[in-house]
């Protein structure tokens, strides 16, 4: 099946969604601990590194230099933590193969459309300016949100659900008014009442109306994190995550 929209990078995802398409809000929940910024960052270097589609990232829960080594490790798969000791010029315990590698990765990043924003506690009006400006000044065509419940939103709200609702709504209006895919990350209730473990849209945190104005729910599930390490027909599942289009 040909993808006409933007293509997320992983085949089978995509076969289901026919990619990211303009104008839609897209959410991705998880649990903590289940890899939502690591689903994100494998997001940014497929539509925008590989792809070279103008993207831009908003990280509200740390800082740029953090995302970026994120996505260095990603692009050479060298640990974090070497990435980190090369930035500081500590390069000991790194082989030639590894420096070139990561050399070459931060020469692609370098080179790709992307935009990172690290600014806290971000509001959706300051969202829409900065993402207004990226469309009509970068040619920014998706954007990614990481995540939700860290994004205050503006005015009175009689409590945090009515507050998320509020900025959902909005992010459905910006991804209509810009005419880009907007993918946000949304933190699930910890509590889990069924036996596997795997999330539902009953699970998605403060508001329901996050299932009723997004175009795409999925969500991000490792069974390894609850011990469960084969699925239901006994194929093994150590160390892989499973993405659910809900």
């Amino acid at each position: 099946m040909q993808i006409v929209n933007i293509p997320s990078g992983f085949t089978e995802l995509d076969k289901i969604t026919n990619g990211w398409s303009n104008s839609n809000l897209i959410v991705i929940g998880g649990r903590p601990s289940m890899g939502k910024t690591c689903f994100g960052v494998s997001l940014l270097r497929n539509i925008a590194v590989t792809n070279k589609i103008p993207t831009a990232f908003f990280h509200l829960e740390g800082s740029k230099i953090q995302l970026t080594n994120r996505l260095l490790s990603s692009l050479c798969l060298v640990d974090r933590e070497e990435i980190e000791k090369f930035r500081n010029d500590d390069i000991a315990n790194l082989n030639e193969e590894e420096l070139y590698r990561i050399k070459t990765a931060k020469k692609q990043i370098e080179t790709a459309p992307i935009y990172l924003d690290d600014t806290p506690a971000l509001s959706i009006q300051e969202l829409y300016l900065k993402a207004t400006r990226l469309v009509r000044d970068y040619q920014i065509k998706l954007i990614i949100i990481d995540y939700l419940q860290l994004m205050p939103g503006f005015g009175l709200f009689l409590d945090r659900s009515e507050e998320v609702a509020y900025i959902v709504c909005e992010l459905k209006k910006i991804a209509k008014d810009l005419n880009i895919p907007i993918i946000v990350f949304c933190q699930l209730y910890r509590h889990i009442e069924n036996i596997d473990k795997r999330p539902r849209l009953s699970d998605l945190r403060e508001s329901d109306i996050i299932g009723q104005e997004a175009d795409v729910v999925c969500f991000i599930h490792r069974p390894g994190y609850y011990g469960i390490f084969t699925d239901e027909t006994g194929n093994d599942v150590h160390g892989l995550a499973e993405i659910i289009v809900a």
